[in-house]
């Protein structure tokens, strides 16, 4: 442990230049006095480490000295592939070893390739996670990516999404895991078939001494994108024909993202006063009136006739309860 921080440090100067104590201690989560002890074993060893006093001391690096110990470590190499979402790999028990291999990474490049590469992560970042929601609780997240790893069967108790929310027991080939939209789902084997589970409705989880049984030819990518399409038009049960203010229309997939480009592409000419007739995917007529009223008095409901009903039902009973 402390001969990687040790070379986390080396490679801090190496890269950053002077840095304090304090700015040591902070970036590898230690005591400004082990920071003292780590530089004079460099020292000691021969590094051309050398502190100046002051406010803008510091300790850095004799000009022109660079190491060579930047090979990274298989679990630092693994982590890597999770660089642009931080918060994922942290989640996933990575955050130390993305950093680490971040930092060998950048000490092997060129300097004028680490100055860019710092430019980038300025200037750019990832956040995985949708609006206004809490990220989901997943306190079996790291078991679950340990099998996927090891290639592990796993027996689980969760809980499922049909109406009876009933907790029921699975043993469960695990194939990969996936982060869609701040949300962690497992995607196993039962019986053979690829199945999808979201992470945090596991309630317990035990992983066996059986290998896991992965179905020949199966792209965990390739599968997923397949099972998003499958959704997406399974959920589509319903249109709904609306038609749309001007300022409705321009506010369509602020109000409904997950209604397709192609339904805003597909709508009719305006009229005469600027609406505009679409037709929308709905799972439902009960979603489809929750998500049409929050276009107030620049929607109007064309149909189905059902829908119809249902609207006029939900705003007449919404009049009652603020007259």
């Amino acid at each position: 442990m402390r001969a990687s921080r040790l070379l986390s440090l080396l490679l801090l100067l190496q890269n950053r230049g002077r840095m304090s104590a304090p700015a040591l201690a902070a970036e590898l989560d230690v005591s400004v006095r082990t920071v003292y002890r780590d530089i004079n074993a460099l020292a000691a060893a021969g590094v051309p480490v050398y502190g100046e006093h002051g406010p803008l001391g510091g300790y850095q690096l004799l000009d022109g000295y660079r190491t060579r110990l930047t090979g990274l470590t298989p679990a630092e190499a693994e982590a890597l592939f999770l660089s642009g979402m931080p918060q994922p790999a942290a989640e996933l028990g990575l955050g130390a070893n993305l950093a680490a291999a971040e930092l060998k990474l950048t000490a092997a490049l060129p300097v004028s390739y680490r100055e860019a590469s710092g430019r980038i992560r300025e200037r750019f970042h990832l956040d995985a996670r949708g609006w206004f929601r809490e990220p989901d609780d997943v306190p079996h997240l790291l078991t679950v990516a340990d099998a996927v790893w090891r290639e592990r069967r796993v027996r689980i108790r969760y809980r499922r999404w049909e109406p009876t929310r009933e907790t029921v027991t699975r043993t469960l080939d695990p194939l990969g895991l996936v982060l869609k939209a701040g949300t962690w789902y497992l995607v196993a084997a039962r019986g053979g078939k690829p199945r999808t589970y979201r992470v945090a409705t596991i309630r317990s989880i035990e992983i066996l001494d059986d290998e896991a049984i992965r179905p020949p030819g199966f792209d965990l990518a390739a599968h997923w994108a397949s099972g998003v399409a499958e959704y997406e038009s399974r959920v589509s049960r319903t249109h709904a024909r609306v038609s749309l203010s001007p300022r409705g229309f321009a506010d369509l997939t602020d109000l409904l993202p997950t209604v397709p480009k192609r339904a805003g592409d597909d709508a009719a000419p305006p009229d005469a006063d600027g609406w505009r007739e679409v037709t929308l995917p709905m799972e439902s007529t009960g979603h489809a009136v929750g998500q049409l009223l929050r276009f107030g008095r620049d929607a109007r409901v064309l149909g189905p006739p059902e829908l119809v009903e249902a609207m006029a039902a939900e705003v007449a009973a919404v009049a009652d309860f603020y007259r």
